[in-house]
């Protein structure tokens, strides 16, 4: 039966974390937490906090995170209801009473387990015996080991539409059938196996329990690769083949690599790579990602260098963005063209596939060379709709300041490509965000650097990478921002009014107006009359001036808050440093301008 909320807060509040995790690793009391040496990766300098308050644990390290419930499913390997069983017995808490039907259900699951167990081992059997020659061969010839033979409990399915059935029959046609290991014809007749001449490979759940397969056939013959159906067992779109093995590897090594198929991840795991997943016989989903994000922030992708490889990655990547979260992305590691991780391990060895992914491409660098490459770019429309292009796909992020971040990456890459060269890097430039504590001074100085490229619309044309990298709360501002920038893209000769005139067809004229009229700053090049040359010195200096204010805003924040949680000398003595750094920009930004007031 589904176990309550109600419940498990109730094991939360009697159980503490520090004493749950004290019992697998020593454990030092850091004022109101715990520090360890992670239990999830290993460390020489502690870097894992246990705070039993909020009831949870983090690695700084490797970024493990979860309650004591997720300790328990995690770092003990046990299930949800297995870890929920255990903590119930620490906390002196009766477990809810299984209902007949729940009871039912777990025995038939159980019993699931069991037959997939009983076929892996027969499938093994039949690989080492007479008629596995072929299977043999074909793992000889691919390079595979006896080791990992065993490692992945790779078997062999005779070319028989009974010998499993016949096998196996003690466990009932209908477990059998439901295990998805026989095909009931729909017209009736007798089951038959489903994995005939096929290589096996099983798949198994996070706990190392099989509960599909996967058959590669030999000889001719089609499908290439079959896998079993959905199970109660077993959910495709839920389901990475070696997550069970791959998943404590990849918290040590902070890496987790999803390759194509099977024989990618055996071959990578054979040549010392063992964080390596695949899907099975789909694409990624959102459940996929989800998966590997509790496990690492970037998950990288590994697609062939042909077109279908290249095409796979570009959905993938589009398939990621809706689900972004900050922190969260995704890598795209690019091989040779015809060439999978098996080829390329066996030509260049190891080293050669650890080089590539440590060179694996940021996602959002991977979208814009893709939409880059995707159509002629020479007229001002063609130029128009790649931006439209872009817009489009940062508009499908959920999160509001991942998305920010990617609007601004792609004005940034949009404006360096076509003013002069390529982007000046493969990852985002930093993104200039104004924190709270400086609201009222920075939104002024914002404001005021609005009116003065209105007002002297060249000023954006000169300035429009650094302009495109500011990333404004008010959506208002910044969409006015996005306008002119956009303008002085198109027209490097841009006038007053055919600024105005855009501005007015945008929607935004009023808005500008209001901008202009409001501003009491007076910056030179907020100044009808002011020379061009000094206009453009003043906004170059006033703009490295904001963002240097921003980044310590940032830093004061993030200092600020360490002092309230550790009231430590050193913390209090950087919030005092950045204080008096902000002070002086401040300075400086009034020296550039005078009131009006």
């Amino acid at each position: 039966m589904a176990i309550s909320p109600a419940f498990m807060d109730e094991i939360r509040s009697r159980v503490s974390l520090s004493s749950v995790i004290g019992r697998r690793v020593k454990i030092i009391r850091a004022g109101r937490e715990w520090k360890a040496c992670c239990p999830f990766h290993q460390e020489k300098t502690p870097s894992f906090t246990i705070n039993d308050e909020k009831g949870f644990y983090h690695c700084f390290g490797c970024g493990a995170h979860g309650d004591v419930i997720r300790f328990m499913t995690d770092h003990e390997r046990l299930g949800f209801r297995e870890a929920v069983e255990q903590l119930a017995q620490l906390a002196g808490l009766e477990m809810p009473r299984d209902s007949r039907e729940d009871a039912q259900e777990a025995a038939r699951r159980g019993g699931l387990v069991e037959t997939m167990a009983a076929a892996a081992e027969w499938f093994a059997t039949q690989l080492h015996g007479v008629q596995g020659g072929m299977a043999r061969d074909y793992l000889a010839g691919r390079g595979i080991g006896s080791q990992a033979v065993a490692r992945f409990a790779l078997g062999f399915a005779p070319d028989d539409r009974q010998r499993l059935r016949s096998a196996l029959n003690s466990h009932g046609m209908d477990r059998l059938v439901e295990a998805g290991l026989l095909i009931a014809p729909e017209g009736g007749g007798a089951p038959y196996d489903r994995f005939r001449g096929r290589l096996m490979f099983p798949i198994r759940d996070t706990r190392g329990r099989v509960i599909a397969f996967g058959g590669r056939i030999l000889g001719d013959g089609e499908p290439k690769y079959l896998n079993s159906p959905d199970t109660p067992l077993f959910d495709k779109g839920r389901t990475l083949f070696n997550l069970d093995q791959a998943g404590p590897v990849s918290r040590k090594s902070g890496r987790m690599i999803v390759v194509e198929g099977y024989m990618d991840v055996i071959a990578l795991d054979q040549a010392g790579i063992g964080d390596a997943v695949a899907p099975l016989g789909t694409a990624l989903t959102e459940n996929h990602l989800s998966m590997l994000w509790r496990i690492v922030d970037t998950p990288l992708l590994c697609f062939d260098g042909d077109t279908a490889g290249q095409r796979a990655a570009i959905r993938a990547a589009l398939r990621a963005l809706p689900l972004l979260k900050p922190g969260k992305s995704l890598g795209f590691i690019t091989l040779p063209a015809g060439q999978d991780p098996d080829d390329l391990i066996r030509s260049g060895g190891p080293s050669v596939f650890e080089r590539l992914a440590g060179e694996a491409e940021p996602l959002v660098e991977r979208i814009w060379r893709s939409e880059l490459a995707a159509a002629r770019l020479d007229t001002p429309e063609q130029r128009a709709g790649l931006q439209a292009r872009l817009r489009d796909h940062a508009r499908t992020i959920g999160d509001e300041d991942v998305r920010r971040a990617y609007e601004a990456a792609f004005r940034e890459r949009f404006y360096a490509h076509f003013r002069g060269g390529s982007a000046r890097s493969n990852a985002p430039q930093p993104v200039i965000r104004s924190a709270p504590s400086s609201r009222r001074p920075a939104d002024a100085t914002l404001r005021a650097i609005l009116a003065g490229v209105i007002e002297h619309p060249m000023l954006a044309v000169a300035q429009g990478e650094r302009l495109a990298r500011l990333s404004i709360g008010d959506p208002g501002l910044a969409r006015l921002r996005e306008i002119i920038v956009d303008a002085a893209m198109r027209d490097p000769n841009l006038d007053k009014r055919t600024l105005d005139n855009n501005l007015a067809a945008a929607g935004v004229g009023a808005l500008a107006e209001e901008v202009r009229r409001s501003n009491r700053l007076a910056f030179s090049f907020t100044r009808r009359d002011c020379d061009d040359d000094r206009a453009g010195r003043d906004l170059a200096t006033v703009l490295e001036a904001l963002s240097s204010r921003l980044a310590v805003d940032a830093a004061l924040t993030g200092a600020t808050s360490r002092f309230r949680i550790t009231l430590a000398d050193e913390d209090y003595a950087e919030q005092q440093r950045l204080l008096g750094e902000r002070n002086a920009l401040d300075a400086r930004l009034r020296s550039l301008a005078r009131s009006e007031d």
